[in-house]
C-alpha cells in the first residue's frame, strides 16, 4: 500500500491540514503536547514550501459550541511549538466560524496559517455532511491528513480526500508502516494482547486470528463475551483470564500464564490495560503484563492511554518500537489493512 506523502505537495499552494489536536486538558491548559509536537515537521515542510496551510481538527466531545472544547488553547500552544523564541516571523490567524466564505477567503489570502475552530462545534462533521467545509474547499488545492488516530472514523474532515487531491502527513506513513508490519513482515510466535473495557475490541477477533498466534484476553473484556463470541473464544489460540474473584485485575494464575506466552513472542500487539487500573490496588496485572512485553526480545507494538501509561510508570517506553495513536485505529488497521481516511 502507497500512501502519497506530503512531501510531493507542490509547492506556493493552499492546503488543508487535518491533525490529531485531541490533546489532553486540565483546567484550560494543556498537559501533554505530544500530539502536536509530532505534526511538526509536516508544518514545517509546508511553510517551506511557502503553502498556505488551514489547520483542522477536534477536541474532546462537545455538545455544540463550548467554550471549554474552544481550539484556540491548542492554537496558541502549536504557534508555540512552532516559533519557540517567539519570534512572530510566521503570519497566522484563529477563526471561529468555519462556514464563513469571506472571512476564510481573506484569512488563507493573509496568512501562512489558519487555524480553525474545533470542528465539532458543528453537526455536520461527525454527520460527514458533504456541505460542511464546503467553502474551505473551494479554496484550497490539496488535503493533508497527519491524523492517524482518528482516521478509523467517517468523519467530514477525514473524507476530504474525496473533495481534493489527498495526501499523508509525515506522522501519519511512519505509523502506519510500523503497525502494518506486523501483517506484512511478521514474527513467530506473534502475540496479542487485547484489554480495557471496550467491547468492541472483541469484534476483530476472528482476523485477529489470522494473524496471531495467541490472542490474550484481559481487563473487563472476559465479563462481556456474548454468546456469538463464545466459539471464538474457544479457540486453541486464545487465551481468556479468570481474572481475581472481584473482576478487576488479573489473578496471580493469569498472570503467569500471560507473562510465559509473552516471554516466548518475537511480536507483541497489546492494546488496553489488564485490570481496573485508575485503582491502586488493581493495576498489578497491567505493571507485570507491561514489564513482561517491554522485556520481550521481539518486535512490540502498544496502544492505550493506561497501557502506555504503565510502561511509562516502569520507565520502559524507550522499549517500546512504537506506542500507537489510538487503539481502535490500531486494531481495524490491522484486521482491514486500511482505514476509511483512504479506502
Amino acid at each position: 500500500m502507497k500512501l502519497r506523502s506530503v512531501e510531493e505537495i507542490l509547492p506556493e499552494t493552499k492546503v488543508i491540514l487535518k491533525l490529531d489536536l485531541d490533546v489532553p486538558m486540565n483546567d484550560g491548559d494543556i498537559s501533554d503536547n505530544y500530539r502536536l509536537v509530532k505534526s511538526i515537521p509536516t508544518i514545517k515542510l509546508l511553510l517551506a514550501k511557502k503553502c498556505q496551510v488551514s489547520i483542522v481538527g477536534k477536541l474532546g466531545r462537545p455538545e455544540g459550541h463550548d467554550p471549554k472544547y474552544s481550539m484556540r488553547p491548542v492554537y496558541v500552544e502549536l504557534m508555540s511549538l512552532l516559533e519557540p523564541n517567539g519570534e512572530n516571523l510566521i503570519e497566522s490567524i484563529f477563526v471561529e466560524d468555519v462556514g464563513n466564505f469571506e472571512k476564510l477567503d481573506m484569512a488563507m489570502a493573509t496568512n501562512q496559517i489558519v487555524f480553525l475552530e474545533n470542528l465539532r462545534f458543528w453537526k455536520g462533521e461527525e454527520a460527514n455532511d458533504s456541505d460542511f467545509l464546503k467553502n474551505l474547499v473551494e479554496i484550497c488545492q490539496f488535503f493533508v491528513n497527519d491524523a492517524l488516530a482518528v482516521s478509523h472514523r467517517k468523519e467530514r474532515s477525514n473524507m476530504l480526500y474525496k473533495s481534493l487531491p489527498g495526501f499523508y502527513g509525515l506522522a501519519f506513513i511512519s505509523e502506519v508502516e510500523k503497525i502494518l508490519k506486523v501483517v506484512d513482515d511478521p514474527s513467530h510466535p506473534l502475540t496479542i494482547v487485547l484489554g480495557g473495557a471496550k467491547a468492541d475490541k472483541l469484534s476483530h477477533l476472528p482476523e485477529l486470528l489470522k494473524i496471531a498466534d495467541h490472542v490474550l484476553i484481559g481487563g473487563k473484556l472476559p465479563l462481556l463475551i456474548n454468546n456469538s463470541e463464545e466459539l471464538i473464544v474457544k479457540s486453541e489460540k486464545i487465551k481468556v483470564a479468570k481474572l481475581r474473584e472481584d473482576g478487576f485485575d488479573l489473578s496471580k494464575e493469569d498472570i503467569a500464564q500471560f507473562k510465559e506466552i509473552i516471554g516466548q513472542s518475537k511480536m507483541v500487539v497489546w492494546a488496553g490495560a489488564m485490570g481496573w487500573f485508575e485503582k491502586d490496588d488493581c493495576k498489578e496485572g497491567t505493571k507485570e503484563i507491561a514489564m513482561a512485553v517491554a522485556s520481550s526480545p521481539g518486535y512490540k507494538v502498544l496502544a492505550g492511554g493506561d497501557t502506555t501509561a504503565s510502561v511509562e510508570s516502569l520507565g520502559m517506553k524507550e522499549q517500546i518500537d512504537l506506542i500507537a495513536s489510538g487503539g481502535g485505529m490500531m486494531l481495524e488497521l490491522l484486521t482491514k489493512g486500511s482505514l476509511p481516511a483512504w479506502e
